[in-house]
C-alpha cells in the first residue's frame, strides 16, 4: 500500500530482538453487543470486520468464491485472492499447516472451525493462506504485516447474533496460529482493548496499561487467558468462590455472558434478587435458552447493589451496565449465568475497562476507562 510503513513482522527465523516504539493499532466497532475489529487484508487491501475473540485462535474472513448457500450474508465486499498479489496459499506438507490442523493429507492445506453450540453455533471451513494485514499506528501511518496465517473461508455458518457487517473472526487467544503469538516480540507480548457500550474504541498492539485505577492479576496461559477468581462480592456479602484454585476462569471476549458453575450461580443470583428491590421476571422467550439469569422489567427501574469481580491481586469493580443488559425494550438480564461447562469471564462484563494483557509478564490489567474516549 502507499504510504505505509513494512515493520519487521515474527517468524522463526527473523525475530526482532527488542520492541517496537511504534504501536499497531485497530478500530473496534460495536454492534449490538458484538465488537467487531476493522483491518484491511491483501495488496490492494480490502477492509475486513472480524469479530474480536480472545477465545479462539485462527483469524479468517469469508472468500471469493462463496456461494450463497454456503455463506452467510455480508455488508463489506467479499475478500478475492486472486486479485491479491500477496496471497500465498500453504500446502499440506508446510509446518504452518500442522500450526493449525492435523488432518491434511495432501494438496492445500483446508482448516474447518466449530464455534458455540446449540442454535448459537458457528463454523467456518476453507483453505489457509499467508496474506498482508494492514493496521492503523500511533506513527498515523498504516502498517504492513506481510505472511499473516489466516483463513480464507468458502463455507461458512454465522451465529444469529452476529452483524451484517462482519466478514469472519479476528483469533486473538494465545496458541500458535493467534494473531497475538504471529506478531510475537514485535509486540513485545503486550496488547489491550477497551469494549465501548457503544460507538467505536481502539486495539493496541504493544504497549502498557498505565496510570490511575489500574488493577493487575497474575495471567495464566494454557489453552486460553485464564485468571484466577476469588470472590464475588454484591453490597457487603462476599461469595468465596467454590474453587479458588489458580487460573479457574478465562477471558473470552466471544461469549456474551459470564458462566460460573450452576450452584455458585444461584448462591449469587439469590443473594443479588434479595438485594434489588424489584419483583424479577421470567426471560423465557425473549431469550431462547437462559432461562436461568436473573431478569427484571425495566419499567421496575430496579436499584442495583455494588458489585466487585476479585481476582488473585485485583478487585475489579463493575457498573450497572456490566451487570444487566436490556435484551428487548421492556426486559434487562443478568450478565452471568449458570453452566456446567466452562467457566468463562464473557465481554459484558469487560465493557469500558481498558484491559491489558502482558504474556512476557503474565500479568491482566484493568483500569475503568469510558472506551468511546480511549
Amino acid at each position: 500500500a502507499q504510504n505505509s510503513q513494512k515493520l519487521p513482522f515474527y517468524n522463526d527465523n527473523e525475530t526482532p530482538k527488542s520492541p517496537i516504539s511504534i504501536i499497531y493499532q485497530a478500530e473496534i466497532i460495536s454492534v449490538d453487543d458484538i465488537y467487531l475489529m476493522h483491518l484491511s487484508i491483501g495488496t490492494p487491501p480490502v477492509d475486513i470486520f472480524g469479530s474480536v475473540d480472545t477465545g479462539s485462535d485462527c483469524t479468517w474472513t469469508q472468500c471469493e468464491p462463496c456461494p450463497e448457500l454456503d455463506c452467510f450474508k455480508q455488508e463489506p465486499p467479499l475478500f478475492d485472492p486472486k486479485k491479491s498479489s500477496t496471497y500465498n496459499s500453504i500446502s499440506c506438507s508446510s509446518s504452518q499447516c500442522a500450526v493449525v490442523t492435523s488432518n491434511c493429507s495432501e494438496g492445500d492445506c483446508s482448516y474447518s472451525f466449530l464455534y458455540g453450540r446449540g442454535a448459537y453455533a458457528s463454523f467456518s471451513s476453507g483453505n489457509l493462506a499467508t496474506e498482508t494485514l494492514t493496521f492503523n499506528s500511533t506513527s498515523g501511518l498504516p502498517v504492513e504485516m506481510p505472511n499473516v496465517i489466516f483463513g480464507c473461508g468458502h463455507k461458512n455458518l454465522a451465529s444469529p447474533t452476529s452483524d451484517s457487517k462482519q466478514t469472519g473472526i479476528i483469533g486473538l487467544g494465545p496458541g500458535n496460529s493467534s494473531l497475538i503469538s504471529q506478531m510475537g516480540t514485535s509486540i513485545a507480548g503486550k496488547f489491550s482493548y477497551c469494549l465501548p457500550d457503544q460507538g467505536s474504541s481502539k486495539i493496541n498492539f504493544g504497549g502498557i496499561v498505565a496510570g490511575a485505577g489500574v488493577v493487575s492479576t497474575p495471567l495464566i496461559i494454557r489453552d486460553h487467558y485464564y485468571l484466577s477468581l476469588e470472590a464475588i462480592s454484591v453490597g457487603n456479602q462476599r461469595l468465596e468462590f467454590v474453587s479458588s484454585s489458580t487460573g479457574n476462569i478465562f477471558v473470552d471476549t466471544g461469549v456474551l455472558r459470564t458462566l460460573l458453575p450452576l450452584e455458585y450461580h444461584s448462591n449469587l443470583k439469590s443473594v443479588m434478587s434479595n438485594m434489588i428491590k424489584a419483583q424479577p421476571v421470567k426471560g423465557v422467550g425473549a431469550e431462547p435458552g437462559f432461562s436461568d439469569v436473573l431478569c427484571y422489567n425495566i419499567s421496575s427501574q430496579p436499584k442495583f447493589p455494588e458489585v466487585t469481580i476479585h481476582f488473585r491481586g485485583a478487585d475489579v469493580k463493575l457498573s450497572p451496565s456490566n451487570l444487566f443488559r436490556n435484551i428487548s425494550d421492556e426486559i434487562m438480564c443478568s450478565a452471568f449465568r449458570g453452566g456446567n461447562a466452562n467457566i468463562v469471564y464473557g465481554r459484558i462484563m469487560q465493557i469500558n475497562f481498558l484491559i491489558g494483557y502482558d504474556i512476557e509478564q503474565a500479568m491482566v490489567s484493568f483500569k475503568p476507562s469510558r472506551c468511546t474516549n480511549y
